[in-house]
C-alpha cells in the first residue's frame, strides 16, 4: 500500500503533513512522490485567502484524475480547507473520499481505513492535539534545515483573518518538549532550526501565564550542533526589550526579525483589530536596529482592507519609504466569510487593490536592491543548499538574512567543492533586488597566496 502527499500553504501546514506521513509509515504504508503509484492520495490544503482555496480545490481535482489513470482508491482532503468547510466540501467534491481537519492529523489512519472500506467520512471539528518529540515524522525539508512548530492556533482576532476559526485558540508546547525535539533533530544532522507559530512572541502565555519565548530560545541555544535558530511570525505586541537583548547576545540566534505589521495607518490598524500603532512600530524598529547591528527586518503588509482610502494607503507607502525595511511581503485583502471584515462597508475595488499592490512592491524592490548593494564587500556565513543547474561552479545558499522559501538567495561564484549543508564564509560582490552574489573568502586568500608565491619565486 502506497500513499502520496501534496502539501500546500505555509510551513505550519508542512509540519502537519510531515507528522501525517510519519503516522502512515508507522502503520506500514509506503510513501511515494509518484501520484500514479499511490493507492492513497492526501492533499493538505490551505484556506487562508481566496487564491489559496482555489489552488487547493484545483489540486484536489487534479489528483482525482488518478482514480481513473492511476491506482488511487482513496482521495483525502486534509488541512485548513477541510476544517473550514467539512461536510459541505465533501458534498461538493464527490471525487473526495474523506475530510481530515487541521486538528485531526493524529486520526489520519482512521480516515484511510474508512475510505478503503468504501466509506466517505468527515473527521474535523475541535481537536486540540499537539505533536510532540515522540510523534513519528518524516521531514520533507533538506537534511540540514527543519521547521519546529512551537504552538498551534491563534488568540488574535484580526478582522480580516480566518485562521483562529480554522485552527482554534493558541496552544503552546512545553519548553522541555521542544528542546527534546530539537536535540533529536541536531543528532540527525540538522543545523538550522526554524521556529514557527501563528504568533511566536505569544509563545508560552497559555502554559506559564506570561510569554516565554526568551526562555525557550535560551534553552534551544544550549543544544549542541545546532548552528542557526530562526524565529518567524513575531508579532510586535510581546516583542520585549528582553527578547531584543536575547537576539542580540545569543550567537546561535539569527539576527533576523519577521514582523507581521499589516499596515501603518492607525485608523486602518484599529479597523483591522490590530493592537499596534505606527509610532509603536517605529519605536520597535529603531530599538532593533540600535541593539542588533546588522539586523534583517522582514514585514508583511495588507493593502485594500475595507475602507482604506488613498490617503491611508499613502501613509503606508510613506512609512515603507522612510523606515526602509530589508524585506517586505505585500498581500491584497481577501474577503473571507465568517470574518468581521467580510461585512464591513466600503470594500475596495479589485483594480484599486492591484494598483496599490504593484506600487508598493515597486517601491520595496528599489529599497531592497539598495540595501543588498550596501552589503557589497561584507562577509557573510552562507548555508549551502545546492548548485546552479546551468553553472556547476556556482553554489546557491542562504545567509542569516534569508529565511527558507520566502526570501532570496546567495549565489557563490568560484565554489566547486561545497556541499548542501556546508556553511561557507562568503564575501558579497554584488547585490540585486532579491539575491546577492559573492565568492568564498578563501578564494581571495588563495589568489593572494598565489601572488605572494609568484613574488617569492621572482
Amino acid at each position: 500500500m502506497k500513499a502520496g502527499f501534496i502539501s500546500l500553504g505555509c510551513s505550519k501546514n508542512l509540519v502537519d503533513t510531515e507528522v501525517m506521513l510519519g503516522i502512515l509509515q508507522q502503520h506500514g504504508i509506503e510513501i511515494t512522490n509518484q501520484p500514479a503509484e499511490a493507492d492513497i492520495l492526501i492533499v493538505n490544503t490551505c484556506a487562508f485567502i481566496q487564491s489559496a482555496k482555489e489552488e487547493s480545490i484545483t489540486t484536489v481535482l487534479n489528483m482525482a484524475e488518478y482514480k481513473e489513470t492511476g491506482r488511487c482508491r482513496s482521495l483525502i482532503i486534509a488541512g485548513c480547507l477541510g476544517q473550514r468547510y467539512g461536510q459541505e466540501l465533501l458534498d461538493d467534491i464527490p471525487e473526495a473520499d474523506a475530510i481530515v481537519g487541521t486538528g485531526a492529523w493524529s486520526r489520519i489512519m482512521e480516515a484511510v481505513e474508512a475510505t478503503l472500506k468504501g466509506q466517505r467520512v468527515v473527521i474535523a471539528g475541535k481537536d486540540e492535539a499537539l505533536y510532540d518529540e515522540n510523534t513519528p515524522r518524516i521531514r520533507t525539508t533538506p537534511g540540514y534545515t527543519a521547521y519546529v512548530k512551537i504552538a498551534e492556533g491563534c488568540n488574535n482576532r484580526c478582522a480580516f483573518c480566518a485562521i483562529p476559526y480554522i485552527r482554534g485558540d493558541y496552544r503552546s508546547r512545553p519548553i522541555e518538549d521542544i528542546r527534546d525535539e530539537v536535540t533529536q533533530l541536531a543528532t540527525s544532522g540538522v543545523k538550522e532550526i526554524v521556529l514557527i507559530a501563528q504568533d511566536s512572541t505569544e509563545y508560552g502565555r497559555d502554559l506559564y501565564g506570561e510569554p516565554r519565548l526568551v526562555q525557550l530560545l535560551k534553552a534551544l541555544c544550549q543544544v549542541e550542533d545546532i548552528r542557526w535558530i530562526r524565529t518567524l511570525y513575531s508579532y510586535p505586541k510581546y516583542f520585549t526589550d528582553e527578547l531584543i537583548e536575547t537576539i542580540a547576545t545569543e550567537p546561535k540566534l539569527c539576527k533576523y526579525v519577521d514582523l507581521p505589521l499589516q499596515h501603518a495607518h492607525d485608523s486602518v490598524l484599529k479597523a483591522m483589530r490590530r493592537p499596534d500603532t505606527q509610532a509603536a512600530m517605529r519605536t520597535l524598529i529603531k530599538k532593533l536596529r540600535a541593539r542588533i547591528p546588522g539586523v534583517t527586518i522582514r514585514a508583511t503588509f495588507l493593502v485594500g482592507f475595507p475602507g482604506e482610502t488613498d490617503a491611508q494607503y499613502q501613509t503606508l507607502r510613506n512609512f515603507l519609504e522612510e523606515v526602509r525595511l530589508d524585506k517586505v511581503g505585500v498581500f491584497t485583502y481577501s474577503r473571507e466569510e465568517g470574518t468581521p471584515a467580510y461585512d464591513m462597508p466600503n470594500q475596495v475595488a479589485e483594480n484599486v487593490m492591484q494598483e496599490r499592490y504593484h506600487d508598493l512592491m515597486s517601491l520595496q524592490c528599489k529599497i531592497s536592491e539598495e540595501i543588498n548593494q550596501s552589503l557589497e564587500g561584507r562577509e557573510l556565513d552562507v548555508l549551502v543548499e545546492g548548485r546552479d543547474e546551468e553553472q556547476p561552479n556556482i553554489a546557491v545558499g542562504r545567509s542569516y538574512r534569508e529565511a527558507p522559501d520566502v526570501d532570496g538567495q546567495v549565489y557563490i561564484e568560484n565554489d566547486t567543492t561545497s556541499q548542501p549543508g556546508d556553511i561557507v564564509r562568503v564575501k558579497v560582490l554584488q547585490g540585486f533586488t532579491y539575491d546577492v552574489v559573492g565568492e568564498p573568502v578563501n578564494v581571495e586568500n588563495d589568489v593572494a597566496e598565489a601572488g605572494k608565491t609568484a613574488t617569492d619565486n621572482e
